[in-house]
């Protein structure tokens, strides 16, 4: 599989590359250091995935890939996960943050390839958590450990979610749904397509024009609530 690899740190873009040698099925066919040199490199030797950092001097990988004629798979790698909800708009592989492990760059090209190890774990059954139950979170190089009552709300963002949790959030390689299945139903809400709400996180409830509900919650989101769940909320919180 043809690669170029996009990064203006050299040290960065080296070693990246000297990663990828690791990996047989990746032909690392060209680098360069600044979305401009590799939107001429690129045209003329069309990669089929580029390996590219967001933030570079003047320009970022965004800009380089919107320009592009075609549409390569990308697998992004950033120093900053503020970002990852923009990159599903493009045909992202995989968000690595750095510092990048080689682990974490083997399950990167395992999605790439369709190797065994690609897809999220099959999923077993686990049973319900309580409310007073703390999780594990690893986000990129960073570790959580949440109570979920201090969960505000739950954002579906394609292949992943964000859990937004005191001032801070983070990104969990799960659908919603299955993230759903093991919150405590008395507490947990599902707003709309989107969004999972702590009901306890809720401070003030108005009807909306499209009837349902806005809910704003103590961290100052303001979230819809669908007009098909709005009587499901409403049962739920009434006496």
């Amino acid at each position: 599989m043809k690669a170029v690899v996009v990064e203006d740190s050299r040290l960065a873009r080296e070693g990246l590359v000297r990663m990828l040698q690791a990996f047989p099925a990746m032909d690392v066919i060209g680098q360069a250091d600044h979305p401009s040199t590799a939107l001429a490199l690129m045209r003329e030797t069309r990669p089929e995935v580029v390996f590219l950092d967001i933030h570079m001097p003047g320009a970022t990988g965004f800009d380089l890939l919107e320009q592009l004629d075609y549409v390569p798979r990308v697998i992004f790698t950033t120093a900053y996960s503020e970002h990852a909800i923009r990159s599903f708009d493009f045909h992202t592989v995989d968000y690595l943050l750095k510092p990048i492990s080689a682990e974490r760059l083997a399950l990167a090209i395992a999605k790439l390839t369709g190797a065994p190890g690609a897809s999220d774990e099959d999923e077993v059954h686990k049973p319900e958590l309580e409310f007073n139950s703390r999780i594990f979170i690893k986000d990129g190089d960073r570790c959580h450990l949440v109570s979920l009552d201090a969960i505000h709300y739950i954002e579906s963002c394609r292949n992943y979610v964000r859990v937004f949790f005191g001032e801070k959030s983070a990104y969990v390689k799960k659908s919603l749904n299955s993230i759903e299945a093991r919150l405590p139903r008395q507490f947990f809400f599902r707003a709309n397509r989107q969004h999972i709400v702590n009901l306890q996180s809720i401070v003030r409830i108005e009807e909306s024009m499209n009837l349902g509900y806005d809910v704003t919650l103590a961290c100052g989101k303001v979230l819809e609530i669908s007009r098909r769940n709005a009587a499901e909320l409403k049962e739920l919180l009434s006496f």
